[in-house]
């Protein structure tokens, strides 16, 4: 058995020596060496100390741009993408009326029968099977991607993966366990729409108090 250290050891000196190896069998020896050394460090320091069915993924959600921040930390387990919008609409307050996307860094992830019209314009990849797992640091690093909501009201949400936890007994998950601020109404007009719909229903002799209460 290595040390978490040891096995860093392990995989940046093979990493070096592959540069000045003799031959090509002793170079693949040491990238086997080296790729092995490093999934190794992966799971000791990141997802894979918590045993699969004991792992929960933890997001933090923002609504961008909203001042102050409206947003939702929500524990859940390895799901798809498509199965993250269900839980991002549920703890947010959005009712899933409107189409939706996700961006994780230059790919865009979408349900082909809902996008169909430019799935393959925009060369999405499947939301309704890419897992979390297979996008996110096996490290257990945070990590942050975009989730956008209603193409014409642009709701863009910045999705944070701040690591692993362990289930806890008792506790059934998904569950959102902090979050600030109701979420705004559908169909408002986005953020702008946003600030004239608080300004109005605070103000009684504004000209749309009425209609926007």
């Amino acid at each position: 058995l290595f040390t978490l250290a040891e096995l860093k050891v392990i995989q940046g000196l093979a990493a070096v020596s592959m540069a000045s190896a003799r031959t090509g069998m002793i170079r693949n020896s040491l990238r086997h060496v080296a790729d092995f050394a490093r999934r190794a460090v992966e799971d000791a320091a990141g997802v894979g100390t918590i045993p699969k069915l004991e792992r929960m993924y933890q997001f933090k959600i923002t609504l961008r741009n909203s001042q102050p921040p409206i947003w939702r930390r929500i524990q859940i387990r390895d799901c798809t993408l498509d199965k993250l919008h269900e839980h991002i609409q549920t703890a947010m307050g959005w009712r899933n009326c409107h189409l939706n996307h996700f961006r994780v860094g230059d790919r865009r992830y979408g349900d082909p029968e809902l996008l169909y019209e430019n799935f393959a314009e925009f060369d999405y990849e499947y939301s309704t099977c890419t897992k979390l797992s297979s996008i996110l640091p096996k490290s257990g690093e945070r990590f942050q991607f975009e989730y956008e909501y209603d193409f014409g009201d642009s709701w863009y949400h910045d999705v944070l993966f701040e690591g692993c936890v362990r289930a806890e007994r008792g506790i059934q998950y998904p569950i959102c366990v902090e979050g600030a601020r109701a979420c705004p109404p559908e169909d408002v007009g986005g953020l702008m729409g946003y600030r004239e719909f608080l300004e109005a229903i605070a103000d009684a002799d504004h000209e749309r108090h009425d209609e926007f209460l």
